[in-house]
């Protein structure tokens, strides 16, 4: 069983997604982590994040891999040196590369060849697997969205103004929604859930609810 979480940054899809699948007992997989890690790969590269070669390159390169809940490059454990302001800075930027984008579609499908899992991000359901038994677009208004990630900035000790996080959202909305390759879209036969008024736990009993027989 495959069950696809997507939706906009902020969103809440990637706690959703990790709470579904311990509540569920599958495994977990955070495809925006192994986007980062394409990201710090780039950074350790000394490219440019706009050089679509030299990072398409790096790609194809980079051994990355998610096992466990833990993501690798190179063989190096990286998952505090992805959450870095400078990954994040690029991520959204390397995302949006096709050559990037094919070598993890290629990746994330690996790992689904391995069993029951729930997967997040912004393509899973539209893309990587269409053919997943369960799909989710999960959304919230702007100012939702701006909210939440500005409470994680600061007590992770960030003095971003929340107008800022707001403003960075829509930008990175627009990058995701109008990139060429894999824009952010629901699945047509996703279901959309709306959590601007929601708290996480009453989003992943709703997603449990329509995936337990």
């Amino acid at each position: 069983m495959i069950i696809t979480i997507d939706g906009p940054a902020g969103s809440g899809k990637s706690t959703v997604a990790k709470l579904l699948a311990e509540r569920l007992n599958v495994r977990f997989l955070d495809t925006g982590a192994m986007y980062r890690a394409v990201a710090l790969a780039v950074l350790q590269g000394g490219a440019e994040e706009s050089d679509a070669q030299a990072v398409g390159k790096i790609a194809g390169d980079a051994d990355i891999r998610f096992d466990d809940e833990t993501i690798t490059l190179n063989g190096n454990g990286v998952a505090a040196e992805i959450r870095t302001p400078e990954v994040t800075a690029i991520s959204s930027v390397v995302a949006a590369n096709t050559d990037v984008r094919t070598r993890l579609v290629e990746l994330q499908r690996a790992v689904g060849r391995q069993g029951s899992l729930v997967t997040e991000g912004r393509d899973q359901g539209s893309v990587v697997f269409p053919d997943a038994e369960f799909k989710f677009f999960v959304t919230a208004s702007v100012d939702a969205r701006a909210r939440r990630r500005h409470r994680e900035l600061i007590a992770g000790g960030s003095s971003l103004t929340l107008a800022t996080v707001r403003t960075q959202l829509q930008q990175r909305d627009a990058r995701d929604e109008n990139r060429q390759h894999a824009p952010m879209k629901p699945a047509t036969d996703a279901v959309i859930l709306d959590t601007s008024d929601m708290s996480i736990v009453q989003v992943v009993n709703a997603i449990t609810a329509m995936v337990e027989p």
